[in-house]
């Protein structure tokens, strides 16, 4: 894997994966650093609305250090511009799982397509991120399952290919958590998070209070703290929804922006994964120790 020093950054976009039934390619961007070889691989999911071409705080930055980041645009993205009509609106949800498996299905596909990266990728060290309703989406592939109306765990769709995990603002439980209009627009936002076992970093923010949630920003911990270990969680202070500015350098949704923040969402959240991909990897264990040695700290990590 490559080491910490930021190297040069290939994109490509838009890379097409075959998807039989889905109304219409996948389209993904794929961010690779321009050296390396054996390169693990993110594969992240947007936010609503959101597409590939988001997020690039992040996935600059990991892929300068060292990872291979693939994108999908999901149904939902504002770029597709779905009838309301549409009859595929109530398996979105469904189809954004589908979307991340057909990406590992495919890397041989999307290894070919970007130029000079082919013989690069190590398949054996995938994670899943993702950011909001994209962080539901991971959240499936690392062992979260939605539950029906009387708390019985639907079908298991997690990915044994997928090793590791980031949630960003991650949804939390569903029921009587929900604000009503959540409730009966979005059934499957109701996660049961006790089969996620799957190593994971849950990042939330302590001032994110969302209309989608009758309790407050503490509903985003819920992936953390009613998971199995082995689990992190780094609480950003003062951090509403975009935490800091994530979703772009000028995305017009931030509302709490923060050069700092994002920086350090970079550096927890590439540390974790490689500690996380590769064990023995020290990486994690000395950032949060920088963290907590801080005199002005921005947030703080706990583990289980």
């Amino acid at each position: 894997m490559q080491d910490l020093v930021s190297t040069p950054v290939l994109s490509l976009r838009p890379v097409a994966l075959a998807a039989p039934g889905r109304g219409t390619d996948l389209h993904v961007r794929v961010s690779a650093p321009a050296t390396g070889g054996e390169l693990p691989v993110i594969v992240f999911s947007h936010g609503f609305g959101e597409s590939l071409d988001g997020y690039a705080p992040l996935v600059d930055f990991w892929a300068a250090h060292g990872f291979v980041v693939v994108q999908p645009t999901h149904l939902d993205s504002r770029t597709l511009d779905l009838a309301p009509d549409d009859p595929r609106h109530p398996d979105i949800w469904r189809t954004r799982v589908e979307d991340l498996t057909r990406v590992v299905d495919q890397l041989d596909v999307v290894e070919a397509a970007v130029p000079g990266l082919a013989g690069r990728l190590d398949r054996s060290r995938v994670a899943a991120a993702g950011h909001s309703w994209g962080a539901q989406t991971a959240s499936t592939l690392l062992g979260a399952r939605v539950l029906d109306a009387d708390g019985v765990p639907g079908e298991d769709l997690s990915d044994p290919r997928i090793t590791a995990g980031v949630l960003l603002a991650a949804p939390g439980t569903g029921g009587a958590d929900l604000a009503p209009f959540a409730a009966e627009q979005f059934p499957f936002m109701n996660p049961g998070f006790a089969g996620m076992t799957t190593p994971a970093l849950v990042v939330a923010g302590d001032a994110d209070q969302s209309a989608l949630t009758t309790r407050g920003p503490e509903w985003f911990t819920d992936p953390y703290s009613l998971s199995p270990g082995p689990k992190s969680l780094l609480t950003l202070f003062g951090a509403e929804h975009s935490l800091g500015g994530i979703t772009g350098y000028a995305a017009t949704e931030t509302t709490d922006e923060s050069p700092e923040r994002v920086a350090l969402v970079q550096r927890l959240t590439s540390a974790f994964l490689r500690s996380a991909l590769y064990p023995g990897d020290t990486g994690f264990a000395a950032a949060r120790a920088e963290l907590a040695e801080s005199t002005n700290p921005l947030g703080r990590v706990e583990s289980k």
